[in-house]
């Protein structure tokens, strides 16, 4: 039975019930010795609170998609075939252009908010080059279909939950699709393609979003592994003018690492609460050296590049919490490194998805100044600010 599934629910739920009914009804019935009557009576309530506790919890997670099935919860889940050493540009010596054709069956993907706004289709992707199985979900912008667009090419957003965190949530609890759908018939926001690569790959580790040998090549999955299958199965702008990355919390500082690296490969980043430091998530195998944490640290890559990566990146966060480390990335970036600011106060809330829900619209707004290749849209924004930080209210 799945974790996050109707059924699972369901059966919690008329569990509670049973268990709130059976000391209402059989509290004062109990007969036997006393402490044979004691111990049922412990029971009872032990099998009350167990079925609340657990009730809350799927609620909590359906809500949030923290674990995505029972191998994420239990930290059995791993999805490495292999780690080998792909070398420096994460393709093994193959050049991208050279592998074989990815064709991917996809199905409608089941869970909360995943039928909403035209639905949200998943495939199940074995990467060639990274060694990494997994799940991705994309969702098609409603231009796609149209006979208008059928020659056209559309860009791309790959999307990064934060750790734990389910690709689903997204689409699930940020709701970005159904954020969009209106924004992108009206033109007002870019007919993106959303695809939402699966990045917790280890049992109870965060990948940082990196190569590690031997342990997993997460950078490889997220940035040869499904940008290929994407293009091989649907109209998608070639990179990196028509890739971009967005994340929030661990997945924000995966969207800006790759970026940096990978200017070759993506045009713009969105941060939401990020970090620089994979310090930021102890439990990141990036965090585990100081070797590995420099040579994960964007502010630190965008410091050492020898000629300034031609890419746009949306930073938000509050005090204490992205903010800081937003700025800092602002201070160190050189022409053609365009780098946005937008404040937070602490009124709007905490790291939470509270908070991020209202970004993705002025996220996109932002994403679509910085990245329509194609002239895809019905209609053009205004013209975007230059000026540095902006604050911004909960639900600007």
């Amino acid at each position: 039975m799945s974790l996050t599934g109707t059924p699972f629910l369901t059966t919690l739920i008329a569990l509670a019930v049973v268990a709130l009914a059976l000391p209402l009804g059989l509290w004062s019935r109990l007969r036997g010795p006393r402490l044979l009557r004691a111990a049922a009576r412990v029971l009872m309530l032990l099998f009350a609170q167990g079925t609340a506790i657990a009730l809350v919890f799927v609620l909590v997670n359906n809500d949030n998609n923290l674990y995505d099935d029972w191998g994420d919860l239990l930290g059995t889940g791993d999805h490495v075939r292999q780690a080998a050493d792909l070398g420096v540009n994460g393709t093994g010596g193959i050049p991208v252009e050279q592998l074989p054709s990815v064709r991917q069956r996809f199905e409608p993907a089941s869970g909360p908010g995943m039928h909403a706004a035209g639905g949200v289709r998943v495939t199940q992707l074995r990467g060639r080059v990274s060694g990494v199985d997994a799940e991705v979900y994309v969702w098609l912008p409603p231009q796609y279909d149209e006979p208008a667009y059928r020659h056209r090419r559309f860009p791309v957003v790959e999307l990064l939950p934060g750790y734990p965190g389910s690709a689903k949530a997204w689409f699930g609890s940020l709701h970005a699709h159904e954020q969009l759908l209106p924004l992108m018939r009206s033109g007002r926001v870019a007919p993106f393609i959303l695809v939402a690569p699966r990045t917790n790959l280890l049992s109870g580790r965060d990948t940082g979003c990196a190569n590690t040998t031997g342990t997993v090549n997460a950078d490889s999955w997220l940035s040869i592994d499904v940008p290929k299958m994407v293009a091989d199965n649907f109209r998608a702008a070639p990179g990196p003018s028509g890739w971009s990355l967005a994340g929030y919390s661990a997945g924000a500082h995966c969207a800006v690492r790759l970026a940096v690296a990978h200017p070759d490969r993506y045009r713009a980043a969105v941060s939401m609460s990020g970090y620089n430091d994979p310090i930021g998530e102890r439990r990141s195998v990036t965090a585990q050296s100081p070797a590995r944490r420099a040579a994960n640290n964007p502010c630190l890559l965008l410091r050492k590049a020898a000629v300034p990566p031609r890419i746009a990146l949306y930073l938000s966060g509050q005090p204490g919490d992205g903010y800081e480390a937003a700025v800092a990335l602002r201070r160190i970036a050189k022409p053609p490194t365009d780098v946005h600011v937008v404040f937070l106060p602490r009124s709007a809330g905490g790291h939470t998805l509270a908070l991020w829900r209202p970004q993705v619209v002025p996220a996109f707004r932002w994403l679509t100044r910085k990245q329509d290749p194609h002239g895809t849209r019905r209609s053009t924004p205004p013209a975007p600010s230059n000026g540095g930080s902006t604050p911004v209210g909960h639900a600007s």
